[in-house]
């Protein structure tokens, strides 16, 4: 079964009069996943030119990994980083788990050199590790990516509870995207909108597979 990509947007968020255009994106580390053993960084850097959005989350991101060599000319390449050069903007990683002599995680693509924030997540039944990377735009709101876990509810109620929790510590309007793994009738979306608002909902565009 295959889930869609969502964004949930904080209660609060409407107060604070900012508008931004956000891509969530799972890029398959890197490959084409229909041509095996072939980039699809070109093709992804122009979604993002193409579309133009003001940040871009990248999950299933690869850095310095043996894997990336495979299809870069025999070089490990960080992707996300790549990305953000073929794209014009600067990419960012946040490792989840070590993989292949590098890292497994998510990445984001800011217009411009930003601080980031990496948060990792908690996976107490097992299984792979899982991240959350950050941005704070203009000191007043938090734009964040994450891929929870695919195996196990208990690991996705976890880590949409250290979601809920880093919101809450922030006291900052906060957007969440990504690669969730988890259905509108389920307990984790049930939770996570307590706090947040589901953007397809709000904009009546909702097309959940």
């Amino acid at each position: 079964m295959r889930y869609l990509f969502l964004f949930f947007v904080s209660l609060c968020l409407f107060s604070c009069g900012s508008s931004y255009k956000i891509l969530t994106y799972n890029i398959y580390h890197g490959e084409n996943p229909y041509k095996k053993g072939e980039s699809n960084l070109a093709d992804v850097s122009e979604v993002v030119k193409n579309l133009d959005p003001d940040v871009v989350f990248l999950q299933e991101v690869d850095s310095m990994t043996n894997r990336t060599k495979g299809f870069n000319q025999d070089r490990k390449v960080d992707v996300a980083a790549e990305l953000g050069t073929l794209s014009g903007r600067t990419g960012y990683f946040a490792k989840a788990i070590d993989y292949s002599d590098g890292g497994y995680g998510e990445g984001i693509l800011v217009r411009k050199p930003s601080d980031i924030i990496r948060v990792s997540l908690p996976f107490p039944q097992g299984g792979e590790g899982r991240a959350m990377i950050a941005v704070k735009e203009k000191g007043k709101i938090i734009l964040a990516g994450t891929h929870l876990c695919h195996q196990y509810k208990t690991n996705r109620l976890a880590q949409v509870e250290a979601i809920i929790d880093y919101y809450q510590k922030t006291g900052l309007p906060m957007v969440i995207g990504g690669d969730f793994n988890f259905r509108p009738e389920s307990e984790e979306y049930k939770r996570i909108t307590e706090h947040f608002y589901d953007a397809a909902v709000l904009g009546n565009n909702v097309q959940y597979i």
